[in-house]
């Protein structure tokens, strides 16, 4: 506690102020997050979404025949969370009798999203049955996703196997794979499809190593957290080394007395 205090002291006398000090805290794990796990949002990326949301919703306010701009929102809804607002959005569709594959496949996660089982898997049965290998197995990863959440482990465990023979490097889909055999108790199996997800990950090819990187950590957290010490330690010496620097002299006081000056010698 001592240390934490100390750290946070030098820092305040580096930068000025106990919010400059918060400053440079939040951008240090803000830098490890970018070099570990990846899981902090990035600033200008959230921004330029948040502006298209809501160039969006005013395109639908001027003219809610718009099915482009209704696809476009309620995906960006789907990937805040925020699931009925994208089956709102999107419903209006396929009323409409557009249902190609792209619409029947993210209104079908919207709904599994909102906990509504049965118009989702009808949905995504669909586009399944219209184009299996839709962007490349990513039915099958959205029915293991939610199947795993609902501990519907056995058809979890079938989408994902699916999923994984349809994409072969997948890092999430192993790890979500791993955790619906450890769910039926097949834990030796889920272990070995962990080490697999974490060799497809050192295979992979930089981009996708970024893209998957948050899935590769949760296969192997031993590695975070060991970053996480490092920067903990690293931040604990900075701060004693930061410590120990000399305090430098006060400056010396001048009065000013009419047209004399005078020099005290600081006390």
């Amino acid at each position: 506690m001592m240390k934490g205090w100390l750290l946070w002291m030098v820092l305040s006398r580096l930068t000025g102020s106990p919010v400059g000090s918060a400053l440079v805290v939040l951008a240090g794990l803000w830098l490890l997050d970018r070099a570990t796990v990846g899981v902090l949002p990035r600033p200008f990326r959230a921004l330029a979404r948040w502006r298209r949301a809501s160039a969006l919703e005013r395109t639908l306010a001027a003219n809610p025949h718009d099915r482009r701009a209704r696809y476009e929102l309620a995906d960006l809804w789907v990937g805040w969370g925020r699931s009925a607002r994208a089956v709102d959005v999107l419903k209006p569709n396929l009323e409409a009798e557009e249902d190609d594959v792209p619409t029947l496949f993210l209104l079908g996660v919207a709904y599994l999203g909102t906990g509504d089982k049965a118009r989702g898997e009808l949905l995504l049965d669909e586009a399944s049955k219209r184009e299996p290998t839709h962007q490349m197995g990513a039915i099958d990863l959205e029915r293991g996703r939610y199947r795993l959440q609902r501990g519907e482990f056995q058809g979890a465990i079938e989408a994902l196997e699916r999923l994984r023979a349809a994409r072969p490097g997948t890092v999430e889909g192993r790890v979500l794979l791993a955790r619906a055999l450890a769910g039926v108790g097949r834990d030796g199996e889920g272990a070995l499809v962990r080490e697999e997800a974490w060799k497809e990950y050192t295979a992979a090819p930089r981009f996708q190593r970024r893209r998957e990187r948050l899935w590769a950590w949760r296969a192997r957290p031993s590695r975070p957290l060991a970053y996480g010490a490092l920067l903990v330690g690293g931040l604990v010496l900075g701060g004693a080394l930061l410590s120990r620097l000399p305090t430098p002299a006060p400056a010396a006081d001048i009065y000013y007395a009419g047209d004399e000056v005078d020099v005290g010698d600081g006390e």
